[in-house]
């Protein structure tokens, strides 16, 4: 990983999420835990969760973007995928234990008043099999590609923040 220009950076809260049981399902957490053991910008806070729950609307109110780590099971195992989010005002009927990126958006927006832009970084898995920490050969080097696409999008200007630079293998 190159570092970022400090002087480029937004406040920046990135979230690496999934089962670290789960083979695969584990590259949010471990794509999370490698940025906190990596030089970043003092704007960029990183979490590691199994989980998103609904505590985490304060932490992503605070925030001028945020960006979700997880693992899929749509495309290619290995692929490397970047979409843009936005709120999904539907799924303000409950507050579960557990919520998708866009349901916390939601609760952000309606809680705070506060909408970050934000991003969905995935790499689709090859096995998810019970596997504590695990990863799959090309779930590794999806990894690679995962925390520069973090990169490139924790190294945009403030200005430009709106939507990632380019979707990668077609978007979303």
């Amino acid at each position: 990983m190159q570092p970022v220009d400090p002087g480029m950076t937004a406040k920046t809260l990135i979230i690496g999420y999934g089962s670290p049981i789960r083979g695969d399902d584990a590259i949010g957490p471990l794509a999370a835990e490698a940025l906190m053991a990596a030089p970043l910008p003092r704007e960029v806070s990183v979490i590691a969760r199994h989980i998103l729950t609904a505590e985490l609307a304060a932490e992503i109110a605070t925030a001028e973007r945020v960006i979700f780590l997880d693992a899929s099971v749509t495309g290619e195992p290995g692929e490397v995928r970047v979409q843009t989010l936005a709120p999904d005002a539907s799924a303000l009927s409950s507050m579960a234990h557990f919520l998708s990126p866009r349901e916390l958006l939601a609760w952000c927006q309606a809680l705070y008043g506060h909408q970050p832009a934000a991003w969905l970084v995935t790499a689709t898995g090859q096995s998810f099999t019970y596997a504590h920490c695990r990863l799959s050969p090309l779930a590794t080097a999806a990894m690679e590609v995962m925390l520069a696409e973090v990169q490139a999008l924790i190294g945009r200007p403030a200005a430009g923040i709106s939507s990632p630079a380019s979707s990668r293998n077609g978007g979303w």
